[in-house]
């Protein structure tokens, strides 16, 4: 059995600050192919479909599709905040290797 992903206190905590669930929206994080290293993330504001796992947190949601969710076993979604932008990460332990930007990775 694959874990599910897990959400940190920060990523959530931002949603609340960008009033994401007062819009009824809630985080997508999901897994498409393409990138430079063969896979992507494709994290967005959304609404819950019939079929996301949903992971919820102060009030706040963050969904995955039932077929990005092999990919993201185990992994943590965070917010990050650095000199050169801020930005909700992955720390995806299936990824092999992944390309500078951090949004492409192979398995």
């Amino acid at each position: 059995m694959n874990l599910p992903p897990s959400v940190t206190t920060r990523a959530f905590e931002r949603l609340a600050e960008i009033g994401a669930s007062a819009e009824g929206k809630a985080l997508r994080v999901a897994v498409e192919g393409g990138g430079c290293s063969g896979f992507q993330y494709d994290i967005k504001l959304d609404e819950v479909a019939e079929d996301d796992l949903v992971l919820e947190g102060g009030g706040q949601k963050v969904v995955v599709d039932s077929v990005s969710l092999p990919f993201l076993a185990g992994a943590t979604i965070d917010f990050t905040e650095e000199l050169i932008g801020a930005r909700f990460v992955i720390e995806n332990p299936n990824a092999t290797s992944s390309c500078g930007c951090g949004t492409s990775f192979s398995m």
